[in-house]
């Protein structure tokens, strides 16, 4: 986690605020943000990359997607920002909307879901071909 004037002017878009109380419901592609913010991708995807460069989301590529998910927010003062802003936005009508959209897109299937990663296995053995007996 950086200082915190990072933290704080990370925080300082309603645009990013909505990408936090989002990612605060689990891990999302962009052009699942793209959807519910009705923002270009380029718009979203700088965001994105303000709010990493900060320390607070963190990328990872599956296949052709990338998901963002919120970091740990391992300082006390960033974890008592984030439960500050989740309690704060969930009264507010424009965040509630997001989540409602989110719950939708999940609903309708129309969501990208990250794939879970499978733990390394040992590749099985190779077994000799069976041989046809004349």
């Amino acid at each position: 986690m950086t200082a915190p004037t990072a933290l704080f002017r990370a925080l300082a878009d309603r645009t990013r605020l909505r990408i936090v109380n989002l990612l605060a419901r689990g891990s999302l592609c962009v052009c699942d943000l793209q959807q519910i913010l009705g923002q270009p991708q380029s718009s979203v995807s700088r965001h994105l990359a303000l709010l990493k460069s900060a320390g607070l989301v963190a990328d990872r590529r599956d296949g052709l997607w990338v998901f963002y998910a919120l970091t740990a927010w391992d300082t006390p003062l960033a974890r008592g920002v984030l439960a500050a802003l989740r309690d704060h936005l969930a009264g507010e009508a424009d965040y509630r909307r997001d989540a409602d959209a989110l719950s939708r897109l999940r609903l309708r299937g129309a969501c990208h879901l990250e794939r879970r990663r499978r733990p390394a296995s040992r590749p099985a053995p190779r077994r000799a071909p069976a041989r046809l007996e004349a």
